[in-house]
């Protein structure tokens, strides 16, 4: 589809001069006047001023590494203020009021262990994987027109989904096969009261499944590579927020009936058998893992508490060879 009804929209309200839609016909060629969202004629975008940012550093955008140095990039930016809020802002009641696990404590000890799992897995493993796709997988294609607003949006949000049912299935099975988890999964469940390191705090085999599925996820709608970038920039970006151990106010579960956040995951490193989705919380719901989450404060409501009053019996009562909701694994070197 050439062009959308959101951009179509627009198109009329900035028709005219340098900032919108040339003021003759702009689908005839020979008279066609490049403008600020218009590359083409009749190809009027309003992400083409930000898609043409990569004028002029084409050879580093077309690059195979480019996605992954901005995502490292993306990632570490998005740690930093929470680690700076856990470390030195204990007293800093404006943040603190909405930490969900108020009796927990984020130590230095905490953090440094799961950024040097983070660095070593970056080296270890990304590097080589990153050089070799590098060396071997051909640059990106850079179209000239960029692609369509409501494309761009809906196409990250289905893309979401797919990557939510992806990783719910992984984790299902790598919490309820005990192989699985005491050797892959574990790693993760070292923290029981998490902070934004542990989201890539992660067995090897873990991080390379998670970037599988979020490298592939927008392949099934061909989307336009600024579609793609910002798909894996957005994907960091809500995997920190389930794992930052705040309720902060305007974050998406708080509007968002179907989303999961911080407070659902922040449950499930608790109650390691609820809550597996990443994101979203409909595939709980329909298999009856889902436990309503801790809010800010560390208050329980209603809702959590009556749940923990009905799983105690089959928690308590677990068959030989499976965990029960809060049973850790690894208990030594859980934080």
């Amino acid at each position: 589809m050439s062009g959308t009804i959101v951009d179509a929209i627009f198109a009329r309200f900035l028709q005219g001069g340098q900032w919108g839609l040339p003021s003759d016909d702009p689908t005839d060629k020979d008279n066609f006047t490049s403008t600020l969202f218009m590359r083409e004629p009749g190809q009027f975008r309003l992400l083409q001023p930000i898609w043409d940012l990569r004028l002029g550093h084409e050879d580093y955008v077309r690059s195979p590494l480019f996605p992954i140095v901005l995502s490292v990039l993306f990632y570490f930016g998005c740690v930093v203020p929470f680690t700076v809020f856990d470390l030195f802002g204990r007293n800093w009641n404006w943040i603190q009021k909405y930490k969900i696990q108020t009796d927990r404590v984020v130590t230095w000890q905490a953090v440094r262990n799961a950024m040097v799992l983070t660095t070593w897995n970056h080296l270890l493993f990304l590097l080589p994987v990153s050089v070799a796709q590098w060396v071997w997988t051909p640059d990106t294609q850079l179209p000239t027109v960029a692609p369509g607003l409501w494309e761009f949006c809906w196409q990250q949000y289905a893309a979401l989904a797919i990557f939510d049912f992806e990783y719910f299935a992984w984790h299902f099975l790598h919490h309820k096969i005990r192989f699985l988890y005491r050797h892959v999964h574990s790693v993760h469940h070292h923290y029981s009261s998490p902070n934004a390191w542990v989201t890539q705090y992660l067995h090897p085999y873990e991080l390379i499944t998670v970037g599988i599925f979020t490298t592939t996820s927008p392949w099934w709608f061909a989307a336009h590579p600024l579609t793609q970038w910002s798909f894996m920039q957005f994907s960091i970006l809500v995997s920190v927020d389930a794992h930052i151990g705040y309720d902060l106010p305007f974050l998406p579960h708080h509007w968002m009936p179907f989303w999961g956040g911080s407070i659902k995951h922040d449950m499930h490193h608790q109650k390691p058998l609820s809550n597996f989705q990443p994101f979203f919380n409909w595939w709980d719901r329909l298999l009856g893992t889902e436990c309503p989450g801790q809010l800010a404060g560390g208050y329980r409501p209603k809702a959590m508490t009556d749940w923990e009053k009905e799983r105690e019996t089959s928690s308590s009562a677990a068959a030989p060879g499976q965990y029960g909701f809060d049973e850790p694994v690894m208990e030594s070197k859980r934080f």
